[in-house]
């Protein structure tokens, strides 16, 4: 998180993660830059939802232990923060679990569990194939996982892609889901915005950047106010995007096979939140509606001075909405 000092370091696009990251949440950047160990994780995203630098303002830390386990033919590792009832965070394309940090600790001070996963093929959970980037495949993969867990009841949210297999996760599962919600703007919903558009017209997809320069276009589409980051981190993962880029490239397509998945599903029956950054420059906040209409009966809270990454940028306040929800659902 970012306050008054950067605590962890997270390139991610909703997806692409750059990361160094300890399992307390509260490192300086002196700290960071002394210890840097950077993750090159994938980062793409239509679904542009994950983030590179933790600029929540979270009101405390608290202890998250990261496990692992085997899950078909691949190892998922997860964080885990808090006793009580279990929600699943689901981090955005080219994303880790990381970014959700700070809500977890909001969560779990409040009497969650908090359980955010690396999802199949992402950061650290490894040994998947390019065919369970589907997302189809993701959701078995990840009720596998919670039944691994022995969870029979759980609320599931998720950031940009992770939104759109949280949702699709809650259809298939319904009697196992409590509550779905978007801690951002989906993949799935509505077409890019104007900004994401212009620059694939012009032959730079932001998400898989290949120049420095292109590098700052994605952190200025993902940020309402871009961190400042370190030019050898730029150099390091712009190297990965161009050395891996095959990789980056079979996964944005796969991705992009969902760009309108979510409005062709039945109506949902689960109850539902959307939380929609008002500078949302990835998927622009004047198709929220789309959203409403695509999820009848949700709740749908636009945050002012917000835009994509909202687990990032705006953690705390997003944990407080999200919280509400809960609170009215548990009570009915």
């Amino acid at each position: 998180m970012i306050n008054s000092s950067i605590s962890n370091i997270f390139f991610t696009f909703c997806s692409g993660t750059i990361a160094y990251q300890k399992h307390r949440v509260g490192f300086s950047l002196l700290k960071v830059a002394h210890c840097l160990l950077v993750i090159i994780v994938l980062v793409v995203s239509v679904l542009v939802g994950s983030g590179w630098l933790n600029r929540a303002t979270p009101a405390s830390t608290c202890d998250i232990a990261t496990r692992s386990t085997q899950i078909g033919s691949g190892t998922l590792s997860y964080n885990q923060a808090g006793t009580g009832q279990p929600i699943l965070l689901l981090h955005g394309l080219f994303a880790e679990k990381e970014q959700w940090n700070g809500m977890m600790c909001e969560l779990a001070r409040v009497g969650y569990q908090a359980i955010a996963p690396d999802l199949p093929g992402y950061a650290k959970s490894t040994g998947f194939t390019v065919k369970d980037y589907a997302l189809e495949n993701q959701v078995a993969l990840l009720h596998q996982f919670v039944e691994q867990l022995k969870i029979q009841s759980l609320d599931v949210a998720g950031s940009s892609m992770g939104g759109t297999i949280a949702a699709l996760y809650s259809q298939l599962y319904p009697n196992q889901v409590r509550s779905l919600a978007f801690i951002g703007s989906p993949l799935g919903v509505t077409n890019w915005a104007t900004s994401v558009r212009k620059s694939i017209i012009e032959g730079i997809n932001p998400f898989i950047p290949i120049t420095k320069e292109q590098f700052d276009l994605e952190i200025s589409l993902l940020f309402v106010t871009p961190p400042t980051i370190p030019d050898e981190v730029k150099t390091e993962k712009v190297n990965d995007y161009v050395n891996r880029n095959r990789n980056y490239q079979q996964t944005w397509d796969i991705v992009n096979l969902y760009d309108d998945v979510l409005c062709q599903l039945p109506h949902s029956r689960v109850p539902t939140l959307a939380i929609w950054g008002q500078e949302d420059k990835i998927y622009d906040i004047r198709d929220v509606d789309r959203s409403h209409r695509c999820f009848p009966g949700s709740q749908i809270i636009q945050l002012p001075k917000a835009g994509h990454l909202l687990l990032i940028e705006n953690a705390q306040e997003a944990a407080s909405n999200y919280l509400g929800f809960l609170k009215k659902i548990k009570n009915r």
